[in-house]
């Protein structure tokens, strides 16, 4: 497949040809072209130093320019992720490690609340604290009509999309001190709906209602908890969930008119977590493109 790319500004805007993929999760290694992780004029300035992160879907996408962005600032990162992105797995953690920093890589299924609470203990284990979690892995399946949803689909959306937030935050509660951070994957569609998400959608409502509550339940902790709500991002997630003919689309439909990079993402997390964010907490961003939303 051909690739072509233009610059806008400091971002390189890149044109998508068709793809699908045929499997959830998908792979960010199949991605034709790959998407940006960390723009190279990014320069880290010491504000999660000394931090440790566990990062739920760490291995691609947003996840994975997380992890980076985290590493750049001078943190540790474990990562989660399934059997099927091991390869991804093992890229993030070259670069995290190219960043001089640590990554732990944990290998499993989040619907699962054993794996759940091992991740969490697997991560203390290894550095000896915890300080930030991204709750963020998540799946979807396109379906036209409710009658389409099957039960199987169902649960796994919403055992992977939030079941496991609150398990895996459960875990790391007790971990977690004054001035740490928890921040949580929604997406735009948890404002707008979306026709042919609707299960996906209503879980990512969930997390931001989530949010915004465990905010005020740890708030006498000085727990911050925050949340992200993308919009289009050129990740495994799309091509591995829609037909390739709307692959060829992604993000046109944006004000910016076009998809955005997981790199113009990561920087949100880095906030949320650094304690330029220390005044904050309940709040979510919103990398969307310029879509307006109430919320």
């Amino acid at each position: 497949m051909g690739r072509s790319v233009l610059l806008i500004g400091n971002v390189m805007e890149t044109k998508i040809p068709p793809q699908h993929q045929t499997e959830q999760p998908g792979i960010e290694a199949e991605l034709d072209p790959q998407p940006k992780v960390i723009r190279y004029l990014y320069k880290g300035a010491g504000k999660l130093r000394g931090k440790v992160a566990l990062i739920t879907g760490g291995d691609s996408g947003i996840g994975r320019s997380v992890a980076v962005h985290f590493a750049r600032e001078g943190a540790d990162v474990a990562i989660v992720y399934t059997p099927r992105e091991e390869v991804d797995a093992q890229e993030t953690k070259r670069l995290v490690e190219a960043e001089g920093r640590q990554c732990l890589l944990l290998n499993g299924d989040l619907r699962n609340s054993v794996f759940c609470q091992q991740v969490v203990e697997d991560t203390v284990r290894r550095f000896g604290k915890l300080n930030i979690l991204v709750n963020n892995a998540g799946v979807q399946y396109q379906n036209q009509d409710l009658e389409q949803i099957s039960d199987d689909e169902l649960q796994k959306t919403f055992e992977t999309n939030i079941y496991a937030f609150f398990r895996v935050t459960r875990a790391a509660i007790p971990h977690l001190h004054e001035g740490d951070s928890i921040i949580n994957t929604t997406s735009v569609t948890a404002y707008q709906g979306r026709a042919d998400l609707l299960d996906y959608s209503s879980t990512k409502g969930a997390i931001m209602s989530f949010t915004r509550a465990l905010s005020s339940n740890l708030a006498e902790k000085k727990i911050r908890v925050n949340g992200v709500a993308p919009g289009p991002i050129w990740t495994p997630l799309n091509p591995a969930s829609v037909p390739a003919k709307e692959v060829a689309v992604f993000g046109k439909d944006v004000p910016m008119k076009r998809p955005g990079q997981p790199s113009e993402v990561g920087p949100a997390y880095v906030f949320l977590a650094s304690d330029d964010a220390s005044y904050i907490t309940g709040e979510i961003l919103h990398p969307n493109g310029g879509t307006i939303i109430n919320g």
